[in-house]
């Protein structure tokens, strides 16, 4: 008999109490192209737009009482991760997907916020490459990111184009190297490779310092696999999606950051 449900996507991640980033933006990322979300907290922040003040991490226990719940009564078609704090968190995440197997896992390996803050602990880098990496469907670092996953500098987009093979041989089966941080120009170029070989995606440099990219694009690429399509073409239609949502970003709080509009594409 044909399952009646339609597919959900499940966001693990940390709660952004500003509205801008982590939960929140996933949320509406997934609202925004009609996929039902579902969310597992690993981490509450107390954080505006001007910074990260302070973060509570939950028992795991508890989390992964949220992600089981989850799974046990809704068709999950792929699972986000965002911001898991500390170790014990990625292993306890790993265990969870590790037992549930869902179609696709995309793996946004937040370490710093955009504020600067801190949001990984110094024990939990080697679990995320260990437990994580060989999980993830597709991995979406940027560049700061990439370059402590790999340990390596990425200074151009010479050693972006290098980094992509590292980074795939840490087990993901596709990466998106975000390039947002590198100066190549008045186009942001976000570089991709599979099994299938390397491609690139342009978009125009937009004057904004946008808050919860990377948690928006991780959360489109997931509805987006949800929704039927191909991996490059998920994240080829996300990134997409972050830059028009980038264009009408807006600023609700005191601070420099401005939030995506998440909701942009809607109302075309």
């Amino acid at each position: 008999m044909e399952d009646p449900r339609t597919t959900s996507a499940l966001t693990i991640a940390g709660s952004d109490s500003g509205g801008g980033a982590g939960i929140q933006a996933d949320l509406k990322a997934f609202a925004a192209h009609g996929v039902h979300g579902l969310s597992a907290i690993a981490a509450l922040t107390a954080q505006h737009t001007r910074g990260v003040t302070a973060v509570h991490v939950p028992p795991v226990a508890f989390l992964r009482a949220q992600v089981d719940a989850c799974f046990d009564d809704f068709r999950i078609g792929a699972v986000k991760l965002g911001m898991l704090a500390t170790a014990e968190v990625i292993h306890a995440v790993a265990d969870a997907l590790e037992a549930h197997r869902p179609p696709h896992i995309v793996v946004d390996p937040v370490m710093v916020a955009t504020s600067g803050a801190k949001l990984l602990a110094d024990d939990a880098l080697e679990a995320m490459r260990t437990r994580l990496l060989p999980l993830a469907t597709v991995l979406t670092p940027n560049i700061p990111e990439a370059e402590l996953l790999l340990g390596a500098r990425i200074a151009d987009g010479g050693d972006a184009e290098r980094a992509l093979a590292g980074l795939r041989a840490l087990g993901a089966g596709a990466v998106l190297l975000k390039g947002g941080h590198l100066d190549e120009g008045a186009r942001v170029i976000d570089r991709f490779a599979d099994a299938d070989g390397e491609f690139r995606f342009g978009h125009a440099r937009i004057a904004v310092e946008g808050h919860g990219t990377g948690c928006t694009l991780a959360s489109a690429i997931a509805a987006n696999l949800c929704l039927g399509r191909g991996v490059r073409a998920a994240c080829e239609a996300a990134t997409d999606y972050v830059a028009a949502a980038l264009a009408t970003a807006y600023r609700p709080g005191r601070g420099n950051v401005a939030v995506l509009d998440h909701l942009a594409g809607s109302r075309r």
